[in-house]
């Protein structure tokens, strides 16, 4: 899979998010890479900022939080298109809840980890 077909996963994974709830996210950019730092190489999204839950007062003229889903891992993980489709959803789906202030442990109960 190509990285524009990938990217193009990874919007429309952003098109599903409901309408509401993409109307509350607030300064949070996202990119695809190739791959992950090489110490964790399974990495399949990552989420890097201040969650919603615990901006304050003292939140503004910040950089954007990143949201960032790795190519690599995910297409070595998956075995053919569709499961690519669903675990690129299931990733993006992670870490916009990790800016939502959810944590692994919860997204783990919820089944989305």
């Amino acid at each position: 899979m190509t990285r524009e077909e990938f990217e193009v996963l990874v919007a429309d994974a952003l098109d599903r998010i409901p309408p509401k709830l993409a109307a509350m996210m607030d300064n949070v950019a996202v990119f695809v890479e190739d791959e992950p730092d090489p110490a964790d190489p399974e990495l399949l999204g990552l989420y890097e900022g201040t969650p919603l839950t615990e901006r304050g007062e003292w939140y503004a003229g910040v950089l954007p939080d990143r949201i960032i889903v790795y190519r690599g891992p995910t297409l070595r993980l998956c075995e053919d298109r569709d499961q690519v489709v669903e675990e690129v959803r299931t990733t993006v789906i992670h870490e916009v809840a990790h800016h939502f202030g959810f944590d692994d442990h919860e997204l783990d109960e919820l089944g989305w980890s």
